[in-house]
């Protein structure tokens, strides 16, 4: 027997990997089976170079659990070491095995998992005592025995072991319980080791015989050893895809399609991702991408790898090129990564161009699912626009779809207003907008569909992408001022009889302090009275809505307008009869109130010119006395004029209309309404 110490510099060693060097626990399971996959690996690779003749035996990596002797043992059938590289391997730590086997055998070697030499030394974190008992493919190499409780004390001896190959005992200690259970251990090689290069078996399968489980002699495998992305995509059809889908999400709808990654230069790079149909809202879960090194599962926090607007797919990356710290669970700060990113990007990129360019319509019939995250990508990622410019679409109100270019060919003419500038309208909801798509359609303007998650933020963007364009949404405006034509049109209204309407019709408004009344020149076929709603607090709105907005706009009250047609023959009307009923006191109301207005007039241009301090106060008080006398009498003609307003049921049956075109006439409003309409009829 020799006993000696491990060759390391401070007696502290393993406090620092249990608290500091591995993130998790569980992965104690992951670096074991990772080195036993190395070292069959190896083994084979010294046989097809031919330096081992002999057999090569079971290349299947088995794991144990015994619960009586509270042991979990991983086995492997793979180069096994010699009590010499125990020394240099095990009892060094950070010295691994791998990288003076790299270096002897590089052209072969590319698969191989270990690069650090510390995952073997994560088992302590669950363990009070490790065993590796062993035997090397070397001609008489002799089997040993190491064993190690946790301080920087070992003994390594002889032993009997008849196979080459190592294994690996772990002693589990008091606060590892939970690993002695048969589901925890299925749980954690499904986790990380279900892809692993090499068979994985624990256990045996179970069937039911006679109404219960029994087991078969059959090995329980684990893993898939040659799973979709590490073959050729030419060797794959499209069901394999979907099944590989359906085996890494089983809960999932069938994704709409794929982006197979195989990249061997400037980096390597493998992986398939796939374009889950998002259904309801943005359900943005940053653990649906899956990183892997070597087939070994790394992480599902891929924020640094993939671009923030591609962390909406799902799927796998491979990469052995990926810089990862010491215990493969976070990635390094290195530039590496930043080009891998930008690859990635213009992958995806590129295939959604070729998917395009060869079956059009077949696109078209997913980009209402696939828009998502063309915007997504375009908002957050400047180059992701110049890449998907061609090929990103603008669907209308009839369900056609238009490239950017294809669709300002198309309003370019009919669609510029006075200012030269090209307004793209817009809908997001065809069946509660209709009424203004209608009058658009019939002034021949074409209207688009942005009914989307992200459209509002979307159309930002493109107006500060689009030259001498703005978008505006179909209802924010009476159609003739949406786009400003040079032609005007009068008013059969005067302003007077405009003032005095405000209050009659204002009188009538639900909530009226949401709303401004304001009266516009439109032709005589118009609606008499449109609802509509400022284009800027709308947005704001909107994009606070989905969290990309200034807050304190989500608290303002929505504010509405309400445009009268000054020509339309049902407001002459309401017009005609309110000076035919109230117009002798309105008149005797406003005559008072131009005589007192004539004398503030008279005094404030007599005090023109003045300082403050050559003003009498006498001067001053008069002036602020004729101010309140005017403001009272104002509010008498107002009370006057809504007085008259709030019971006339043709203002009211006009304000109805409007708000249940908009579909805000609703409960009892919309009942009184529809029992007034019988009435009128």
């Amino acid at each position: 027997m020799r006993k000696g110490k491990i060759d390391v510099k401070t007696e502290n060693i393993f406090p620092i990997i249990k608290k500091f060097l591995y993130s998790r626990q569980e992965i104690f399971l992951r670096e074991l089976i990772s080195n036993a996959v190395d070292a069959t690996q190896k083994f084979q690779i010294l046989a097809e170079a031919g330096d081992y003749k002999g057999k090569l035996g079971s290349k299947t990596i088995r794991v144990k659990l015994d619960k009586k002797k509270k042991t979990i043992t991983v086995s492997d059938h793979g180069t096994g070491m010699t009590a010499e590289e125990i020394e240099k391997y095990i009892n060094q730590i950070a010295f691994s095995s791998a990288t003076d086997f790299l270096e002897k055998y590089k052209d072969q070697s590319n698969k191989l998992i270990g690069h650090f030499g510390l995952g073997f030394y994560s088992t302590f974190m669950v363990s009070e005592k490790v065993e590796i008992v062993t035997k090397s493919y070397q001609e008489g190499a002799k089997a040993v025995k190491w064993t190690c409780d946790g301080t920087t004390e070992f003994t390594l001896d002889e032993t009997d072991k008849k196979t080459i190959g190592t294994d690996v005992i772990l002693h589990l200690d008091k606060d590892s319980k939970e690993y002695l259970e048969e589901a925890k251990i299925n749980e954690l090689l499904k986790k990380y080791c279900r892809f692993l290069p090499v068979k994985i078996a624990f256990g045996k399968q179970k069937e039911w015989k006679d109404g219960k489980e029994v087991e078969t002699k059959k090995d329980n495998i684990i893993n898939d050893t040659k799973p979709a992305w590490t073959m050729k995509p030419a060797d794959l059809k499209e069901e394999d895809y979907n099944k590989f889908y359906s085996d890494l999400y089983p809960m999932q709808d069938a994704p709409m399609f794929h982006i197979h990654l195989n990249v061997d230069y400037p980096f390597n790079l493998t992986g398939i991702l796939y374009f889950p149909k998002i259904k309801k809202s943005i359900e943005i879960q940053k653990n649906k991408i899956q990183l892997y090194c070597n087939q070994v599962f790394v992480t599902d926090s891929v924020e640094d790898i993939v671009p923030e607007f591609l962390t909406l797919l799902h799927g796998v990356i491979d990469s052995p090129d990926i810089p990862l710290n010491v215990s493969r669970s976070f990635l390094q700060n290195d530039p590496n990564v930043k080009k891998i990113s930008g690859h990635i990007s213009k992958k995806v990129a590129d295939q959604l161009n070729d998917i395009f360019n060869d079956d059009r319509t077949e696109f078209e019939k997913k980009w209402d699912d696939l828009k998502l995250f063309i915007q997504y990508g375009i908002i957050s990622d400047e180059k992701f626009f110049d890449r998907t410019e061609k090929f990103t679409l603008l669907k209308n109100t009839d369900g056609k779809f238009f490239t950017f270019d294809e669709y300002k060919k198309l309003i370019n003419k009919n669609q510029t207003d006075e200012n030269k500038t090209l307004i793209y309208l817009y809908s997001t909801n065809v069946e509660e907008q209709f009424s203004f798509i209608e009058k658009a359609n019939q002034k021949g303007y074409d209207v688009l569909l942005m009914d989307g998650q992200l459209d509002t933020h979307f159309l930002n963007h493109l107006e500060q992408k689009f030259t001498n364009a703005r978008f505006v949404r179909i209802d924010s405006d009476v159609i003739d001022k949406l786009i400003k034509k040079d032609e005007t049109s009068g008013s059969k209204l005067t302003a007077e009889q405009k003032i005095d309407l405000s209050p009659v019709i204002k009188s009538q408004i639900p909530g009226k302090d949401n709303f401004i009344v304001t009266f516009e020149n439109l032709n005589e076929d118009e609606h008499p009275m449109t609802i509509t709603q400022s284009e800027f607090m709308r947005r704001m709105k909107d994009m606070s809505e989905i969290g990309g907005g200034i807050n304190m706009y989500d608290n303002l009250p929505d504010s509405f307008n309400l445009v009268v047609n000054s020509n339309h023959h049902l407001i002459i009307k309401i017009a005609e009869e309110m000076e035919q009923i109230v117009g002798e006191d309105t008149k005797k109301l406003k005559e008072k109130i131009r005589h007192l207005e004539d004398n503030k007039s008279k005094m404030e241009k007599d005090q023109k010119g003045r300082k403050d301090e050559e003003i009498k106060q006498e001067e001053k008080d008069k002036i602020q006395d004729l101010k309140k006398k005017i403001d009272e009498l104002n509010d008498r003609k107002s009370k006057v004029l809504s007085n008259y307003g709030s019971k006339n049921e043709l203002v009211k049956q006009l304000i109805d209309l409007a708000l249940l075109s908009n579909n805000m006439l609703k409960g009892k409003e919309l009942s009184k309404f529809v029992k007034r309409s019988i009435d009128i009829m």
